[in-house]
């Protein structure tokens, strides 16, 4: 059956790893942990990993065990400075203009930053809607129910008609194990063997779709 939606990751999927956006989050989200909780700084890093393995995100961990309020979490941890940060990249506007499939962003991420990022590379619109972390609470990628979710958000009903196109090999396991068709997108050899393709960037995406069809 022919793939005819697509579910797109946002961070470091939309732009390279590079650009440092997760980095910034990542000391906006120690800062967080300590002006909040009071935890020791030299014990976060430790803290924030386990969070992250153990619930999938930093977030639902902190939420579970700290109940933290999450609306409050994200709009501190994404108050970055993107201009600073972002490449600008005007060709991302023909990748996606080349792309026939329905585009939804689905993210762990909350939904001003996605449309913040979108907003920078003027690519909003060639999306449907964004799925954010708060739609699919109290889940996250790469937990199954967070895919259950997002498809049903998108009116899907066959899994196996979606694409998760995603940086993490995590991610892509886990749709895989929903039946979706799944496109890493990074270094081959953090590939998983559940990936049905492999690009090295975004940019590689509409031929490799257009392959996928033949």
């Amino acid at each position: 059956m022919p793939v005819n939606t697509l579910f797109i990751d946002l961070d470091d999927t939309i732009y390279p790893p590079r650009d440092g956006i997760w980095e910034a989050i990542g000391v906006r989200i120690d800062s967080f942990i300590h002006l909040k909780l009071g935890h020791d700084p030299l014990e976060i890093p430790l803290l924030r990993e386990r969070l992250f393995h153990q619930y999938g995100t930093t977030l639902r961990g902190l939420q579970t065990e700290f109940s933290i309020n999450p609306f409050e979490y994200l709009d501190y941890v994404h108050n970055i400075p993107l201009k600073d940060l972002l490449t600008p990249n005007p060709g991302l506007k023909d990748v996606f203009a080349a792309i026939p499939q329905r585009k939804l962003i689905f993210t762990n991420s909350d939904r001003n930053h996605s449309r913040r990022v979108l907003e920078f590379f003027n690519i909003l619109p060639f999306f449907e809607r964004i799925i954010d972390v708060m739609d699919v609470a109290p889940y996250c990628k790469p937990n199954l129910n967070a895919f259950q979710s997002a498809l049903q958000l998108a009116g899907v009903s066959d899994p196996s008609t979606c694409a998760l196109i995603d940086d993490s090999p995590r991610n892509i396991q886990a749709a895989h194990q929903v039946g979706m068709y799944c496109v890493h997108v990074g270094p081959p050899d953090k590939t998983p063997p559940s990936a049905d393709r492999w690009i090295a960037n975004i940019e590689s995406l509409p031929s490799a779709l257009a392959e996928m069809s033949d």
